[in-house]
């Protein structure tokens, strides 16, 4: 029999991990070719990984909720068949497939020796943490990390102390080894975590906002909460129902991101809104005009999403410094205008798919793009990639019936568009023979936008041309 590695298998330009939350298999079960082995999770999708080989399930290498880096093998499966070699006849087959086989399956054994010789993490002597510590430490911490600190002789309480700059507050190898070079120059913390850590439990605003100065790289588009690695130990302690009556329920791995991801926004950027009214009676007649003969023509649903998402494309073009990231003291121009859509999932968590070169896209492509994001949303079978790469989001908050809202930054962007409801209203429409009243279609749009680098010109500016391109919409264009 031979030995096959099961890897992750890579899931985006962007995506470098993920999180184990489910092993669907377990060791000495039976797995056939492409049938899902364990359930993965990034920030913002959840996938399965399948086997590419049928066999039996040998060796976890890591368990559920460890982070796995794109690429690392998590897996052994003893597949039914070994290896097969040509021969001319039955008895030299059964003597040389020994031979052919030995060198590889000593090699991989060699290799999953060693997997696992990485994964136990084994600790030094000393003030290191012991295996039992970290496995009952509320905290992730890699096998590299675990390795140095047993090698340094660092304890737990300092290992605690260390402000992680990883994906959601992670002590990374740069970080343990900054600590240990800058040891001997700072207080060696006992059984108090030290103050960097102090300054992560969400009690003090000032000292919360400064941890999240520091947004995540535009890169990967992450969003990393600035306390997430650093819980305070009151909220671990599940809440009593008083009368005995009340239902408790803990959140889900989605909406705790999702809360996560919030706050830090608020923390990072200093939000500022603007709102503006505009007339879309020339978008709402057009497209009641032409949607059934579209849907006919194209086999798509035009929607007034991708009509709005192509004005906004256009007016990204003319106001390009608001289609920017902000990285410490950095402003990251984008090169691509890839917009962010904003979708309720059916179990109410929100999800935010992205479209990629937006403004490239006619209005034939943008309704595709809408609607095969938006049903596979719906459906959860987004990919990663889908999710990664935003430089502006648009949330349409009309659809729940909201003629405006106030919506947070998606970070590390810098702006973020709500569309509220269309309604029929009274409104004044002047002629060159005067003004008369008359019903028309209008929505509000409210702009939020981070005040550390947009300025209310610019943010202002921004939104009078989104309106402005909605209500010169030509009412006699085609697809």
């Amino acid at each position: 029999m031979a030995r096959f590695e099961l890897k992750l298998p890579k899931m985006g330009e962007s995506v470098a991990e993920a999180t184990i939350t489910n092993w669907l298999k377990q060791v000495g079960d039976h797995i056939d070719a492409d049938e899902a082995v364990l359930e993965i999770a990034t920030d913002k999708v959840d996938s399965e990984v399948p086997s590419e080989v049928s066999g039996t399930l040998v060796e976890q290498l890591f368990h559920k909720d460890d982070v796995v880096k794109v690429g690392q093998t998590i897996g052994i499966i003893e597949t039914e068949g070994g290896v097969a070699v040509d021969a001319p006849s039955e008895a030299t087959t059964a003597v040389a497939a020994p031979e052919a086989v030995a060198a590889p399956v000593a090699e991989i054994e060699k290799t999953v020796e060693a997997a696992r010789d990485f994964v136990a993490a084994p600790v030094a002597s000393g003030q290191a943490p012991t295996r039992e510590e970290y496995h009952n430490s509320d905290k992730f911490y890699s096998p590299l990390v675990k390795n140095i600190a047993a090698q340094e002789n660092v304890s737990m309480a300092e290992l605690e102390s260390i402000n992680g700059t990883g994906a959601e507050g992670r002590v990374t190898k740069n970080d343990i080894l900054e600590y240990v070079a800058n040891r001997g120059k700072q207080p060696v913390a006992t059984s108090r975590p030290a103050p960097a850590a102090t300054q992560a439990i969400p009690e003090p605003p000032v000292q919360q906002t400064a941890q999240a100065a520091q947004p995540a790289p535009a890169a990967t588009n992450e969003q990393r909460p600035a306390t997430s690695d650093q819980p305070a130990p009151a909220a671990k302690a599940m809440p009593v129902s008083v009368n005995g009556q009340d239902e408790i329920v803990e959140m889900d791995r989605m909406r705790k991101l999702i809360s996560q991801y919030m706050v830090q926004s608020v923390q990072t950027s200093a939000h500022v809104q603007s709102f503006i009214e505009v007339d879309v009676t020339a978008i709402w007649d057009w497209r009641e005009k032409n949607k059934t003969a579209f849907e006919k023509r194209e086999g798509e649903k035009l929607t007034f999403t991708p009509i709005f998402m192509e004005i906004i494309a256009r007016a990204l073009k003319d106001f390009p410094l608001m289609n920017i990231s902000v990285e410490g003291d950095y402003i990251i121009k984008k090169k691509n205008i890839n917009l962010g859509m904003a979708a309720a999932l059916p179990n109410g968590n929100l999800i935010v798919p992205v479209i990629k070169n937006a403004d490239q896209l006619n209005l034939i492509g943008m309704a595709k793009a809408v609607n095969d994001l938006g049903n596979r949303a719906k459906a959860g079978k987004l990919k990663p990639d889908d999710t990664q790469g935003g430089t502006y989001t648009v949330t349409n908050v009309g659809t729940f019936g909201s003629v405006f809202g106030t919506p947070i930054i998606n970070q590390p962007q810098v702006g973020i568009l709500a569309l509220g409801a269309i309604r029929k209203v009274p409104a004044v429409i002047e002629t060159e023979e005067g003004d008369f009243i008359g019903i028309r279609k209008k929505m509000f749009l409210s702009h939020s936008y981070d005040h550390r680098v947009v300025d209310g010109a610019l943010g202002g500016s921004f939104v009078k041309r989104v309106a402005e391109l909605m209500e010169a919409f030509d009412e006699n264009r085609t697809f």
